[in-house]
């Protein structure tokens, strides 16, 4: 039944393509995606991100842009930011998507919501970024972080 699938003589059934999937260990979308014409790919080399004059930026934090999407319906924003010596807290970022955000030096007081968590290197969150966002404290400096914001597009 394969060999009759594969040469296209035969049409399977979604139970078919389920099996075989579940056989393969790989859901069934895989058989739909058209893997062979994607061509996204980005390399950005140790410090030659683009920096970005992000709208609306809060003075003092430097973006760094490290990547691109250019298809699909999963936008990824992919940023180095570095809080620069005149940096101030800042609590009320707020915006789609899902953020990840990955402390890379420096000790801040992140603030989620209600919430206050201690980061230092190595540290991550994720969360739903539509909630009230943002480093509440800066503890020790130099302090940069690894921001990644996930949207779907439109």
């Amino acid at each position: 039944m394969l060999s009759r699938i594969e040469r296209g003589l035969v049409s399977p059934s979604v139970e078919s393509l389920d099996r075989i999937a579940s056989g393969l260990g790989v859901p069934v979308s895989r058989f739909f995606s058209d893997q062979t014409t994607r061509t996204d790919f980005s390399h950005v080399p140790a410090g030659r991100g683009i920096l970005v004059d992000r709208v609306g930026a809060v003075a003092g934090y430097r973006y760094e842009l490290l990547g691109h999407q250019l298809s699909g319906n999963l936008f990824v924003e992919p940023y180095l930011v570095t809080l620069l010596p005149d940096a101030q807290p800042y609590v009320t970022f707020q915006h789609p998507g899902i953020k990840f955000v990955h402390v890379v030096s420096g000790r801040v007081s992140y603030r989620y919501g209600a919430k206050v968590v201690k980061l230092a290197p190595g540290d991550s969150l994720q969360f739903d970024a539509t909630a009230l966002h943002g480093i509440e404290a800066i503890e020790e400096e130099p302090v940069s972080y690894l921001s990644v914001v996930f949207t779907l597009r439109d």
